[in-house]
Formats: C-alpha cells, structure tokens, sequence
C-alpha cells in the first residue's frame, strides 16, 4: 500500500473548552459544567488527522516558550507527526477558548499567537514542502506564508490542499496555486466565484456528508455516517486531514475515508484527543459496507 507523504504548514494552538448546557447570550453569564486543556489548532488537527489516517505527515510551524509550548510539540510527536520543522519563537504560544453546549455544537475565538509570527519559510521547511506529495495548509497563519508554500509546493510537484478557514478574501495569486480545496457550506457560498477556478472542490455538509466537484464537472457525494454527536470541534479538520491522506486512492475514496473519520470525531470531547485512529476507521468503513 502506497504511503502519502504530507507536509501541513499552519497553525497550533492549546485550546481551553468549556463545556455548557447551554451557550450564553450577550452580557449574560451561566455555569459550566467541565474545563479541560487540550491541543488543536487547525494545522496540528489536520496532521494529527492525516497521520491517523495512514500518511507519514511532517509540522512546519511556530509555538512561543510559554507554558503550553511543550504539550504542544508533545501532542505531535506522540501521534506519529514529524516536529523537526516546528519552531519555537518567543512569546506565548496560540490559544482558542471553546464553549461547547449539551447539543455538541461550539463557539471559538482564536488568539494567533507564535502562529502569527509564522511570516516566512526557511531553507529547510521549503525543502520538506517540495518532499511531499501533498501540501495541507489553512489560514490561521499569515496569508503571504500560505502562498509562499503554495508556490514552491507547485513548482516541484507537490499537490496543494487548502481548507480557506477562517474564511476571507484572498488573493488571485494564492487560487492560482491550488489544486484541492476543502470547504464547508458557509465557506462553499462565501467563495463562490474563487472556487470556481480551484480542479477539485469538496464541500462538507455536516450530517449529511459531503460532496465533490471534479475538473471536468463530474460529481460525487458521501452520505452522512450516523453517530451521537457529543462535540463538533475538529470534526471538519479530521475529515480534511483523512481526505489528504487518501486523496491519491481517489475523490471517491477519499470522501468515503474523510466522511466516516469525520463523523466518528464528533463523538469524543475536544479537538485532537477526538481525532479516530487508523484501524477505527478502517472498522466503520467495512461496517458500512457489510451487507
């Protein structure tokens, strides 16, 4: 079985969720019912995701020298990730509290951090870019930095994967570059005319699934895989993180891996300690095609 080489150039963060029964108004406050510390951000999910999945995955990213910096490049190694390209700059490392109410669903804010101090690419972390055989990045790093590991990523023929969140405007240069782009409905509406110009585009549909569009119009969809939703955060990033590491079976393939990884995160609390191993998955794909 072929092994994808993936390199995920974006962010890390420690998150601090709260859980709720219910999620409060504007000026009003409620008691919690848990807290718990644990690692996310949108480029660690998505690595950690890729390598559970089945991929060799290398970080290139930034913690500060915090408190936190040391969990966070543990949370990566652990899981199988390469951390030779991961940074340590001063200040304090990115952080995103999370408020998660009893139907699962959950409210973050995002402060970057040594995430936004990621502002250019060395020699080495160029070379593990043109390595690859996909590039994964996000947006909770500076745009000029996803665009300049795009670039070099395409130009040595590595496959460029952009999830566009948080979502905004982005420059024509940086479309120009991608070949797969990952989004939710929200995003899928926002970008619309961007997208249009993007080979291959996957649009997540919560519980319904997801759907593809290919280079030529061609159209695929998954459904949903039923589960008890106990908490949505980094679900989307574990189905983009499946989808990368089985992109080169096929968009067909690929949407079943990311569907049902995806889906199976929403039942665990948090965000990387959610993310479903390999043979986990493996298990609810033959479960589904059991007669």
């Amino acid at each position: 079985m072929t092994t994808p080489r993936i390199a995920v150039v974006g962010s890390i963060n420690m998150d601090l969720v709260t859980t709720v029964g219910r999620r409060p108004e504007a000026g009003e406050t409620v008691s919690g019912d848990g807290f718990a510390l644990v690692p996310g951000g949108k480029g660690s999910n998505q690595a950690i995701a890729a390598r559970r999945a089945g991929a060799e995955v290398e970080f290139v990213g930034a913690v500060g020298d915090d408190v936190f910096a040391t969990a966070l490049r543990e949370v990566l190694s652990k899981a199988g990730v390469g951390v030779s390209r991961l940074r340590t700059v001063e200040g304090p490392s990115g952080i995103a509290t999370i408020v998660v109410d009893g139907d699962g669903e959950n409210t973050i804010i995002v402060v970057a951090g040594a995430n936004g101090r990621m502002t250019d690419l060395t020699a080495a972390e160029l070379k593990t870019i043109a390595a690859a055989d996909v590039l994964m990045c996000q947006l909770e790093i500076p745009v000029p930095t996803v665009l300049a590991a795009a670039r070099h990523a395409r130009a040595n023929g590595t496959t460029v994967l952009l999830n566009p969140s948080p979502v905004r405007e982005l420059p024509a240069e940086l479309w120009a570059e991608v070949d797969v782009a990952v989004v939710n409905e929200g995003e899928a509406a926002h970008l619309a005319e961007a997208l249009a110009a993007v080979p291959h585009v996957i649009t997540t549909l919560g519980a319904a699934g997801a759907s593809y569009r290919g280079t030529d119009g061609s159209m695929l969809s998954h459904p949903g895989v039923p589960v008890k939703v106990v908490d949505t955060t980094g679900a989307g990033d574990t189905f983009t993180g499946a989808l990368a590491a089985h992109w080169h079976e096929g968009p067909e393939t690929a949407l079943a891996w990311a569907c049902t990884a995806g889906a199976l995160a929403t039942t665990k609390l948090g965000a990387s300690a959610s993310i479903p191993e390999f043979e986990e998955i493996r298990r609810a794909l033959a479960d589904a095609a059991a007669p």
